[in-house]
């Protein structure tokens, strides 16, 4: 057990049952008053905020996090077959932990995947970025790039996103693997 001044931004504690990430952590001491910590926290499994207080000699559940690196190779069901490059064991990731990023990523990709205690996948981070072919989309017309405007895009994992007017069939781009903004041209 460790207590609530021995944490820092990004540790993972348990705290009622639920796994939590530590996104904010400030000590407070308000005038004659005794000090605090106040501590603002994400829920790995849902994603919702929680804020507490909590006194300086409080116990909190500090777990051990491992991150690895591992390579994307293909969907199984609800699942992505993930490899180790160093020991070529193959895991199974949820989606569920991508989020809506999976939409963007395709095989071959690498993804920061965190373990408690070195048994099941807690979360899952893919690439800021990600280079994609595009599968189809209206054609460009000459002259088409003095605005901002976009038009809509499929990429090569079935995805659509937005792209400006000059991009054409077969073009590769760099996007925001979280979200799926456009970000340049890739030759």
């Amino acid at each position: 057990m460790a207590t609530i001044s021995d944490l820092s931004k990004g540790n993972f504690i348990r705290y009622n049952g639920e796994i939590m990430q530590v996104e904010e952590l400030q000590h407070r001491t308000p005038g004659n008053l005794r000090a605090f910590y106040q501590i603002k926290m994400r829920n790995i499994r849902n994603g919702k905020l929680a804020e507490n207080r909590f006194r300086p000699g409080d116990a909190v559940e500090l777990l051990r996090v491992e991150t690895k690196e591992y390579q994307f190779l293909y969907t199984d069901g609800d699942s992505l077959v993930c490899m180790d490059n160093e020991t070529f064991e193959q895991i199974y990731l949820d989606k569920g932990l991508l989020g809506d990023s999976v939409k963007y990523i395709k095989e071959g990709v690498k993804l920061l995947i965190a373990f408690e205690n070195g048994t099941s996948p807690i979360t899952a981070e893919p690439p800021q970025q990600v280079v994609v072919n595009i599968t189809y989309t209206e054609p460009g017309v000459q002259g088409d790039t003095a605005t901002r405007t976009l038009k809509s895009a499929k990429i090569e994992t079935g995805a659509e996103i937005r792209v400006p007017l000059f991009i054409n069939n077969g073009d590769n781009v760099k996007i925001d693997a979280r979200t799926g903004d456009y970000i340049e041209r890739v030759k």
